[in-house]
């Protein structure tokens, strides 16, 4: 293990002084990372920038863009042979169709490189001619985002965490009985784990429909080729001193380690530490709709995820990363199309709020963080509606469930966002004084002008903040 670490190590520094030797004489390229929970919207996210990056008319906040610097992007073949290739084209196809769909979500790592040719400017730009500068998005399950958390716990630790906070969650009660049923000092079986394994899975897969966010570990909600095997086949138990050898216990507290080992180290070693960017998608109206427990759950994740990045919180992160940081971390509240746009800063608002703990601790470790409210790819026109005696500013838009066009008020978000966190803090079962709602939007089908990508609310000023200074 110890002469692994240092191959590694070696291997990884001959990598970083050859591309620091080649930089300053190849075109360069910024590594975004898109990311973010269930439901949150990574694959439209991807496919509507990319697609408004090759067609800029509605990307008047970009700077490059609107001032013309940008004279074309073309879609490359991607640097990394052993990464499947991000399916663009069919996600373009199936969202801007005859009868538009949304695509299936991400269930694995994929990369996209996207190439814009840059005209100089500047008091040199008559020297220079045009630059390159090449985009590689790489693309994974939020879920594997979760698994950031548990870089410096121990079993023992994430154990405790776990069961303090399951108690009313969907499928908690059932993998409690479970657990009540087992003896962690006895002797290891193989039946037993497998049906505290399954239990606890199951609960997650039922926390996660349910809205809740921190479910890890992450590969228990998307297992792969990794289903049934023995670093996924434990399960969260109580406290217990001296563990004796070969109990339960100890053999989840080992599945643990090797879990943390064999299968969160090697993907953040040989993909997240090589990301520049980082673009965190979130549900926040999902969140509030679910109720003030999925909206601190939210909070609490988010603050956990980005605890690992805090100086001094982690050493194995840090040998992890090589010393390199994401320099800049964008949150972003997704669905602002399912809101008037007079709603939109109390969506903004609440999001920075929510996420201010996450933020502050990326700042501190030296990464420049933004939150705001976008949408992707716009499914709704806006309308007023008279309700009540009272104009009611409404979205009108077609229901993915009945195919019928309806406008949907999804309820008064407060101003002040203390009014959705301070009853999230204190365990409130539900809002008080307020009803928020969903809907689920099916893609509106759209005629594109040339030159326009699909419509959207402020992906233009998400890519400036993400990729802006660069261009």
């Amino acid at each position: 293990m110890v002469l692994t670490n240092i191959s590694d190590g070696i291997a990884r520094s001959v990598e970083s002084v050859a591309e620091a030797i080649a930089s300053p004489f190849s075109d360069p390229v910024v590594r975004l990372g898109v990311t973010g929970l269930s439901r949150a919207g990574k694959t439209v996210f991807i496919t509507s920038l990319v697609a408004n990056l090759m067609n800029r008319g509605r990307m008047p906040q970009l700077l490059a863009a609107s001032n013309g610097q940008i004279t074309s992007a073309y879609l490359q073949p991607q640097p990394d042979d052993t990464v499947p290739r991000f399916p663009y084209e069919d996600h373009l196809a199936t969202l801007t169709g005859d009868t538009p769909a949304w695509p299936e979500g991400t269930r694995r790592i994929s990369e996209l490189r996207l190439s814009l040719k840059l005209r100089p400017t500047g008091l040199l730009s008559g020297f220079s001619g045009p630059r390159t500068v090449h985009l590689d998005i790489v693309d994974y399950p939020g879920e594997w985002l979760l698994d950031l958390a548990l870089i410096g716990k121990t079993y023992e630790q994430w154990s405790e965490s776990v069961l303090s906070r399951i108690d009313g969650r969907p499928g908690a009660a059932e993998f409690r009985t479970v657990m009540a049923s087992a003896d962690p000092s006895a002797q290891l079986d193989e039946t037993q784990a497998r049906s505290l394994a399954e239990a606890f899975a199951a609960h997650l897969q039922a926390a996660q429909s349910a809205g809740y966010s921190d479910c890890t570990p992450g590969r228990m909600l998307l297992p792969g080729d990794l289903e049934g095997s023995p670093v996924l086949t434990f399960a969260p138990l109580p406290p217990l001193d001296k563990a004796p050898r070969g109990s339960l216990w100890r053999e989840f507290e080992r599945r643990f380690d090797s879990y943390k080992r064999n299968v969160v180290g090697p993907f953040f070693r040989d993909h997240f530490a090589r990301i520049d960017r980082q673009v965190v998608l979130i549900d926040v109206l999902g969140a509030i709709h679910a109720g003030p427990r999925a909206v601190e759950d939210l909070r609490h994740t988010m603050a956990e995820i980005l605890s690992a990045f805090r100086p001094g919180r982690s050493a194995w992160l840090t040998r992890i990363l090589g010393g390199r940081r994401v320099e800049k971390i964008l949150f972003a509240a997704t669905k602002a199309d399912h809101l008037h746009h007079s709603q939109h800063p109390q969506l903004t608002g609440i999001a920075e709020a929510l996420l201010r703990e996450a933020r502050d601790r990326a700042e501190f470790a030296g990464a420049e963080t933004a939150a705001m409210s976008i949408a992707a790819l716009r499914t709704t026109v806006e309308d007023d509606v008279l309700h009540d005696g009272e104009n009611l500013s409404v979205v009108r838009g077609k229901s993915a469930r009945s195919g019928k066009v309806a406008a949907f008020h999804a309820g008064s978000l407060p101003e002040d966002a203390s009014r959705i966190l301070s009853p999230a803090r204190k365990g409130a079962e539900r809002w008080l004084d307020a009803d928020y709602a969903t809907m689920d939007f099916a893609p509106a089908a759209s005629t594109l002008r040339p030159g326009d990508g699909p419509p959207h609310i402020r992906l233009d000023k998400a890519a400036q903040f993400l990729i802006g200074d660069r261009l």
